[in-house]
């Protein structure tokens, strides 16, 4: 019986998932360490350890299982809503571990096809509510896009990851509002 197939590892990496997840739902990605992850777990941090040597890679796993809440529930007016949702994803990025696990997720999905396909999950769960919330918005009279809908979701999350990961500094309100502006005209401006 390999490792894979033990029950024991099974139960003990679930555990770890499960407790990963949870730290990152009630504290974010800074909660989730080795230790604290060992103790919500009920295993030794050297279990911990075994399973995931460096907490990135965890904290990508247990991601990908925890919903994702930004850009969705959209509410009126739109452009608000948008101004909220970006602020919220640019004051996540600045945070030093959530820096830490984008940027490793963008690099290990260039060579591991498992990273690329949560890469595409994530891509895709951004763009589709971005898109349907604009065209919803695009429907009510509140915003004449300047380009399709899906391409949007690049246009407005890109300058934020570029801010926090190439310079490493904050996406002010400025840029934010940039950004909202090159979307399309809205409407009551």
């Amino acid at each position: 019986m390999t490792s894979e197939t033990d029950p024991r590892f099974l139960r003990s990496r679930e555990a770890i998932l499960n407790a990963a997840r949870q730290l990152l739902l009630e504290g974010g990605p800074t909660a989730v360490t080795h230790a604290q992850v060992a103790d919500r777990a009920g295993v030794g941090r050297a279990t911990v350890y075994r399973h995931w040597p460096q907490v990135e890679p965890l904290l990508l796993e247990a991601m990908s299982g925890v919903p994702m809440p930004f850009l969705d529930r959209p509410t009126t007016p739109t452009r608000e809503w948008l101004r909220r949702e970006l602020t919220a994803i640019a004051r996540q990025l600045e945070l030093d571990d959530v820096r830490a696990v984008s940027t490793t997720l963008a690099n290990a999905a260039l060579w591991d096809e498992v990273m690329d396909k949560r890469r595409a999950q994530f891509a895709a769960i951004l763009a589709d509510r971005l898109a349907s919330a604009l065209d919803d918005a695009e429907a009510r009279g509140e915003v004449a896009l300047g380009l399709p809908s899906r391409e949007a979701a690049a246009m407005v999350i890109g300058p934020l990851y570029y801010r926090a990961t190439i310079e490493r500094a904050s996406a002010g309100v400025g840029l934010v509002d940039a950004v909202v502006a090159a979307v399309g005209v809205w409407r009551g401006e």
